[in-house]
Parts: C-alpha cells; sequence; structure tokens
C-alpha cells in the first residue's frame, strides 16, 4: 500500500527527535554503557521510593525501588519497553494480525502505547485528514470524536446504521460517486478513512455483525480507506465468543486499531494502545514525540506489574467478570425500560457497552425534556441531538446503565415515564 495517501502535509513535515532516538538508544543498551547523551535528570533527586497497590482479592501489587526508578524516568515513545512487548503478545492472542508476523515493511503491525485510547484517535486524525477532507462515519457518533473532527470542517459522509451496525450497502452508496481508479487520483476528493466503533457503540450501544466487519472490509479494499476502529467496549462484549476485529482480517494493512484499559482496570490512569501499520504507527509516534513526549510511565508501570501478576489468562478472565458485571447492569435496565416505558419509547437491545440508546416517538425535541425537565425531577440522562452530526431536533436519548443500581434504574425509568406523558399531553 501506499501510505502517503494517509499521510498529511503536517505530518510529512514531522522528524524524528533526535533526544527521543537517544532515549530509545540507551534503553536498549548494556548497563556498561556510559551516556552522557540523554539530558534525563538524575532519579536519585526524585522523592518517591517504591509502592504497593492493594488489590480487591487481598493480594499487592508492589512497585519495587529499581522499577520505580524507571517508572519516574522518561521512556522511550513507544511505551515502557516491558509493556509495550507484552501488550504486543496480547494483541496477537486476541487478533492473530495477519501481518504482525512480517519480519519488517511498511504494512507489519506494530503498537504505541496512548495517554487513552482518546489521544490515539486525536493523533490519528491529526497525521491523516486535511482542512475540509471528507470522512465516512455513522451518526449518532460519541460526541468526544467530533470534538476531535470538528476543527477540521470535514466533510461527513454518513453511514447509515440499524440494531446490526453500520449497514455495507449504505457504505457503498456513499462511494459510488467515485471511480475506483480515483483512488490513485491525487486530484480526486475521495474519501481516505472509515471511522467505525465495532463493539457496543456509544451511544448506540449497537455491535457490528461479522458478516457486516468482513463486507465493509471489502468496500475499503475496493476504495483503498483506512479503517479507523475505535473499540474501547472490545472486552465489553455480551455475546460470546468476541466478534472478530477489523485488525485480525487485514491482509492489506489498512487498519489502525484503538484499545483501552478505561473500562475494564482504571479510567482514571489513561492508558491505551494503537495499533496497526507500522508507516502509519511511526508516524502517530511523531506526533507523540512533538507533544507529550510519552504516556505516563508511572500509569505504565502500574499496569505492566498487574498484567506480569495475573498473566493473559488471569487478565482476561478479569475481562469476562466485567464483561457480566455490564451485561447483568444491561439487563436490569431493560428490565426498567420494560416496566415503564413500554408504548412511550423505542430501543434495541445493546450487545455490548454501557449504554441504551432510545427513541420517543411522541417527543419532537429530547433536549428540553432532558435538561430542564428531567433535571427537575432528578434523573439524568442524554439528550440525542449531542450525537448527531445535523444540526436539528432529536427524538433520542442516551441511558448509561454502568453506574446505578437496580432500584435507581427503575425509578428513573418511572420518572422518564411520567415525564414523556406530560410532555404528550
Amino acid at each position: 500500500m501506499n501510505y502517503l495517501r494517509f499521510i498529511n502535509c503536517l505530518s510529512q513535515g514531522r522528524k524524528r527527535s533526535p533526544i527521543r532516538l537517544m532515549t530509545e538508544i540507551l534503553y536498549r543498551s548494556p548497563p556498561t554503557m556510559i551516556s552522557m547523551a540523554s539530558g534525563m535528570p538524575n532519579a536519585s533527586q526524585f522523592p518517591f521510593q517504591e509502592a504497593t497497590f492493594k488489590l480487591k482479592d487481598g493480594t499487592s501489587v508492589d512497585i519495587n525501588g529499581s522499577d520505580m526508578k524507571q517508572a519516574l524516568q522518561y521512556n522511550p515513545t513507544p511505551g515502557v519497553p516491558a509493556l509495550h512487548a507484552w501488550l504486543k503478545d496480547l494483541t496477537q492472542r486476541l487478533h492473530d494480525p495477519p501481518n504482525m508476523s512480517l519480519s519488517e515493511g511498511d504494512q507489519k503491525t506494530e503498537l504505541l502505547v496512548t495517554t487513552g485510547s482518546q489521544q490515539g484517535l486525536c493523533m490519528i486524525f491529526e497525521m491523516l485528514l486535511h482542512q475540509g477532507d471528507k470522512i465516512l462515519v455513522s451518526s449518532p457518533i460519541y460526541s468526544g470524536t467530533r470534538s476531535i473532527l470538528d476543527p477540521y470542517q470535514p466533510e461527513y459522509l454518513l453511514v447509515e446504521s440499524d440494531k446490526d451496525g453500520m449497514k455495507p450497502e449504505s457504505l457503498q452508496k456513499n462511494l459510488s460517486r467515485w471511480s475506483k481508479e480515483d483512488v490513485t487520483d491525487d486530484k480526486s476528493d475521495i474519501p481516505k478513512a472509515l471511522y467505525t466503533v465495532p463493539n457496543g457503540d456509544n451511544p448506540s450501544g449497537v455491535s457490528l455483525t461479522e458478516d457486516r466487519r468482513r463486507e465493509i472490509y471489502r468496500i475499503c479494499q475496493d476504495y483503498n480507506l483506512l479503517i479507523i476502529e475505535d473499540d474501547p467496549y472490545y472486552f465489553l462484549q455480551f455475546n460470546k465468543p468476541r466478534l472478530p476485529s477489523f485488525l485480525s482480517i487485514d491482509v492489506d494493512g489498512r487498519v489502525i486499531r484503538l484499545d483501552s484499559f478505561s473500562k475494564v482496570l482504571s479510567a482514571g490512569i489513561r492508558l491505551g494502545f494503537v495499533s496497526g501499520p507500522k508507516a502509519l504507527i511511526y508516524r502517530v509516534q511523531l506526533h507523540m514525540e512533538a507533544s507529550l513526549l510519552h504516556t505516563s510511565a508511572v500509569s505504565q508501570m502500574i499496569i505492566l506489574k498487574l498484567l506480569e501478576k495475573w498473566g493473559v489468562d488471569g487478565f482476561l478472565a478479569h475481562t469476562e467478570k466485567v464483561a457480566e458485571f455490564y451485561n447483568q447492569r444491561r439487563d436490569a435496565m431493560l428490565r426498567a425500560a420494560d416496566k415503564w416505558l413500554t408504548g412511550l419509547a423505542e430501543w434495541n437491545v445493546p450487545m455490548g457497552g454501557m449504554f441504551l440508546w432510545m427513541r420517543l416517538p411522541g417527543i419532537e425535541d429530547t433536549r428540553d425534556l432532558i435538561m430542564r425537565r428531567a433535571l427537575e425531577r432528578e434523573v439524568l440522562f442524554v439528550p440525542g441531538d449531542v450525537f448527531d452530526l445535523v444540526d436539528g431536533p432529536s427524538q433520542y436519548m442516551r441511558a448509561c446503565y454502568s453506574m446505578t443500581t437496580d432500584l435507581e434504574m427503575d425509578e428513573g425509568m418511572h420518572r422518564l415515564a411520567d415525564l414523556i406523558r406530560e410532555e404528550q399531553g
């Protein structure tokens, strides 16, 4: 693949930081290396010595003096080396990317540790987009993604979705105005990328079926599109086995994938990772070198020591427990919705994630209902227009089932039902 198509002028202008390169060389060097190059502060002057984190099972994770010294110091941009290697092994086991086994080349699957997947997504778009570019997305869309995209003033090409996720036929229809030859024409305005949240989408809760994933990938091959696979709810899939990722079927090296620990280990630690073709991961790394340098090494060390203690099997067992917890939360919300909102609202059953997306047919616009009247009744939802790419009224709203108890869900849906009936007159 010619990856220059996916690298804008800003990104092409970025060069390797020689100091960051020295840091990577130092971490690869033997202990006998005498370094007067890196500009690292002397860790002996930092006040922190070691740390112990008590786990809920009664055991603990220890960061000893040597590990703490590394955690407090500058680290290579791709990530703390031991964590970086651990995550590559995890990616191999979960997705078995076809290009990870390549010895070298632009298509070889590489990985970069990020400060949450949101930062990774921001850097990907910073690498990819020119002002006014077209981009294929579905609506509704996570408001955080729109916050990244809107300053580029892109032309959003909306791909229709239903209970099974993005519709391949709608994607094909969007692209039908261009010929397949346009992908080689530098003057063509054909879009370069498709953005998708394949599992437990925020806010809609829908998950792409396997058949649709494969058909969408085929269409993206035809039009040489980059697939941005934003998958923070991968571990919160309720059906087993988990659906194959786009990365797992990526024979071309056209998928750049974002993963997150925020839903299964900690949201506040802010740790995620991006994986994809080496040519693009390298460019994202350059953006990180010029801004953050690297994700907090303290956060990385905490997660590394936990993952080393658990091993891959232990980590995956933990994610199964987390998924089951949210599955039970979803079921509780569905029971409350069935009890109070039947005939007043419409919804599909989420197959993953943390959200129930509802349409209120008798309400022209949910904004006033949610942001004024529901607040007065002390119940909080999100109005649908927050997630729309087209300005105007919305009949939709989002309910999150991650934090509320069964009783709170029941009472919250009861209050919502009363508000809808009052609104309808």
